[in-house]
């Protein structure tokens, strides 16, 4: 359904639909705040698991913005199955029209019955260049900040200073001739060291399943990569990274029971540190956080710290729709 001239704006909002998908996607290639995670190739893997709700957001007939979500009773939340999400659009943009452009997004799901918007927000060194218009319209609205995760991040401009323990990890990998090869073989990883850690360790599942990031990895192949660790041609270790413009994101990172004997997590980092994605502005280790981002696992958090990462935060909010109203009168 569309919803056009809002408020007797030039604006129109209105649903995705497939008859859209090249729309959408060439949007994100003059994005400044779009990464591979949007593509609805990307998306829509888990299409069955989640009931779609993005929107498209025009400008005297211009797509000017896209706003990756899905929705659940009379909530709307920034896509569930992404990492992060946000309003996605071009670095040409001003803030005046994007604040129209949002408040008018806000107008549309207000007018399909909608009362809340959960908002995942994109960590800001994923985004080519400054990105806070969001967050300002948040505090402008009152919405509650519901929670705050750190991710762990290392900028690989400036010297790669490991610590003693993750040195001396390297050294352990290297004495036991560890290998890391870039085979994009996911078969092993997942079935013989991921599934099995996370079930024992969190009695949890990858988030992907195995097909399905095979499935991706087909669709995406230059921003997915699998390297694994071998000694004596035996997987030891390995990490799944997520590729963008601006970042490489390990989106998975396991060892067997021998990872701290062998070293092969710090062996693995530290080729893919000093050497992969040595030209790439950040690397993102990832979270730490546990229970909704109140606790952090300290192990885990050691680890990373132990290669020079350190914290930027990932924002979520919530936000009653009807809270637009706010935005009223904002530019004098």
């Amino acid at each position: 359904m569309t919803h056009t001239n809002l408020n007797n704006t030039p604006y129109k909002v209105q649903f995705y639909d497939s008859t859209l998908y090249s729309e959408w996607n060439k949007l994100l290639s003059d994005a400044k705040n779009a990464t591979f995670l949007f593509h609805r190739d990307f998306m829509e893997y888990h299409q069955d698991r989640f009931q779609d709700a993005s929107v498209m957001v025009f400008k005297n007939k211009k797509l000017i913005a896209v706003f990756p979500s899905n929705q659940k009773d009379k909530i709307i939340f920034s896509h569930q199955g992404l990492t992060y999400g946000g309003l996605v659009y071009s670095s040409k943009l001003k803030f005046q029209t994007v604040l129209d452009c949002f408040k008018s997004l806000l107008l549309f799901y207000e007018s399909e019955g909608y009362e809340t918007l959960n908002l995942k927000q994109l960590p800001s060194i994923y985004s080519k260049v400054p990105n806070a218009e969001l967050d300002f319209l948040m505090f402008l609205m009152d919405a509650q900040l519901s929670r705050r995760d750190i991710l762990s991040v290392v900028k690989l401009s400036e010297k790669v200073a490991f610590s003693k323990d993750r040195k001396d990890g390297v050294k352990r990998a290297i004495k036991n001739q560890l290998v890391v090869k870039n085979d994009d073989y996911f078969d092993d990883f997942w079935n013989t060291i991921l599934t099995p850690n996370l079930k024992e360790k969190h009695d949890a599942l990858p988030v992907h399943s195995l097909e399905e990031i095979k499935f991706l990895h087909a669709r995406f192949p230059k921003q997915i990569k699998q390297f694994n660790v071998y000694r004596n041609d035996k997987l030891v270790a390995g990490t799944t990274v997520f590729i963008s413009d601006q970042v490489a994101h390990s989106q998975y990172i396991s060892g067997n029971e021998n990872n701290n004997q062998l070293g092969s997590l710090d062996f693995l980092h530290d080729y893919l540190l000093k050497t992969v994605f040595k030209d790439k502005p950040f690397f993102d280790f990832g979270i730490s956080n546990e229970n909704q981002g109140k606790n952090v696992n300290s192990g885990l958090q050691y680890w990373k710290e132990g290669f020079g990462a350190r914290a930027i935060t990932q924002d979520f909010y919530t936000l009653p729709i009807r809270n637009h109203l706010m935005l009223n009168g904002v530019m004098l």
